[in-house]
């Protein structure tokens, strides 16, 4: 089932999530639902509080349109180790029709737990430690904008109160 996919500035996507305790139908049944959400979208990384759940859960697809999908699924995810700096552009599906630099860590180290319960380890370099760092940054109620300066981030929030304006 697609998912309704909240954007900014919805308070939802402030707050922090809590960790998964258990991981039960329900769970994976959600996991199915943001994975047809993100692929419908289309993104290439979703986090459970996007759709309004705030559980430590994100998914990511990184493969691209003519690779198979490789779906990582990770629970409670974690960066225990990072190095190294890229500043690259990045767009968030809960923050439609824009796009900045964000300065991120080039290398990073995550561990999870995948839907199994199994603990898993990524080790993650260029797009895919960029998409860990932004879905992990969902997951403690901070989006890709909160890294701007302060002068770019004043301007993007006046050009989504415009926007919103626009459509009332």
């Amino acid at each position: 089932m697609i998912l309704t996919i909240l954007t900014y500035p919805n308070p939802e996507l402030k707050r922090k999530s809590a960790p998964v305790t258990i991981i039960t139908d329900s769970i994976r049944e959600l996991v199915r639902n943001m994975s047809e959400t993100m692929y419908a979208a289309p993104g290439i990384g979703l986090a459970a509080p996007q759709i309004g759940v705030h559980q430590r859960i994100i998914i990511i697809d990184i493969s691209g349109k003519n690779e198979p999908p490789d779906l990582i699924v990770a629970i409670n995810p974690t960066i225990v180790h990072a190095e190294g700096e890229t500043y690259e552009e990045e767009g968030c599906l809960s923050v439609p029709d824009y796009a900045a630099n964000v300065r991120r860590h080039e290398r990073i180290i995550v561990k999870a737990i995948d839907l199994e319960g199994v603990e898993r380890t990524w080790k993650a370099d260029d797009l895919l430690a960029i998409a860990f760092q932004h879905e992990i940054d969902h997951l403690d109620g901070i989006l890709f904008v909160d890294h701007l300066s302060t002068l770019k981030r004043e301007l993007f929030q006046r050009k989504a109160r415009k926007a919103a304006e626009e459509k009332r």
